[in-house]
């Protein structure tokens, strides 16, 4: 489900694209150092924009490391430590967890289980240490199997299920920030939904399994492309309009270049690989 809050590469300049590279590596020697192996392979882009986010807002005492690595052992990268990275981990960690074991209910994927299981004491202490974010993670989760389950067509209800446990996951400090960073998590969480349902629809329709877009027919023909982009507009929209009320100077362009662009990079090829199919089939069709 996770993955599609990254940057836009082509945009960023080589020192943003060196600081965001940074945070990346940095968040996943977190997960390695405190968590272990298994941790480390749940590292994904969403949290790293968190761990940017956070210390751009409160500004955390940070310090930068060169490192090589098993995936880049001959040159050593930079990486960046600080509160803001280690609390992202957390959230790696405490998402992770419910993840793998909503997989195992779902599917009976043994990998998953194992892997929850090599999580759940590290689980089990943050789950005390954030009691507040693990339980709406599991209750949302929960929530949100139960409405698939059921085959909910309410794209608000479902989509919102991630926005709200995605919400509770960006209030790491209960402050004056408290509500434009809930905002902004919400409607992220909103957005990643229905770009993964889109992106896993025609799968979905294969194999019969529950998508929120399964009734739509063609999403890439015209109309119903433009209902899904005006929907996923008015997302970002939200989200960015509460980004731009918080003081946020450190790496800025970065946090930027994500939200008005790097989002939409996944969805754009989602749109030409789906028009090209779209041209395919029409082809074909008049040749018969």
């Amino acid at each position: 489900m996770f993955g599609y809050i990254r940057v836009n590469e082509q945009e960023l300049k080589i020192r943003e694209y060196t600081a965001y590279r940074s945070y990346y590596c940095g968040l996943c020697r977190n997960l390695h150092v405190r968590y272990g192996r298994t941790a480390q392979m749940m590292l994904n882009y969403d949290l790293t924009f968190l761990a940017i986010l956070h210390t751009g807002l409160y500004e955390p005492e940070t310090e930068k490391e060169r490192k090589r690595c098993i995936l880049h052992p001959v040159r050593r990268h930079d990486s960046v430590q600080n509160e803001a990275v280690a609390y992202a981990a957390d959230m790696c960690v405490l998402l992770s967890y419910q993840k793998l074991l909503d997989d195992w209910r779902d599917d009976r994927k043994y990998p998953q289980r194992a892997a929850a299981g090599v999580l759940k004491k590290s689980y089990k202490r943050l789950e005390e240490q954030y009691p507040r974010q693990a339980e709406a993670i599991e209750k949302n989760i929960r929530l949100l199997s139960q409405a698939e389950q059921e085959k909910a067509g309410d794209i608000d209800y479902v989509s919102g299920l991630t926005g709200k446990f995605l919400e509770e996951i960006f209030v790491w400090k209960e402050d004056i920030w408290e509500a434009d960073l809930r905002r902004m998590g919400f409607f992220l969480g909103k957005f990643i939904y229905l770009l993964d349902a889109i992106e896993d629809v025609e799968k979905d329709r294969k194999k019969e399994n529950y998508n929120l877009f399964s009734e739509w027919g063609d999403l890439w023909q015209e109309e119903r492309e433009k209902e899904l982009r005006e929907m996923l507009t008015s997302m970002m929209a939200e989200a960015s309009r509460s980004f731009e009320r918080l003081p946020i100077l450190e790496n800025a362009g970065i946090l930027r270049n994500i939200l008005y662009s790097g989002v939409w990079c996944r969805y754009a090829q989602l749109l030409e690989a789906g028009t090209r199919k779209d041209k395919k089939e029409r082809a074909s069709r008049e040749e018969v």
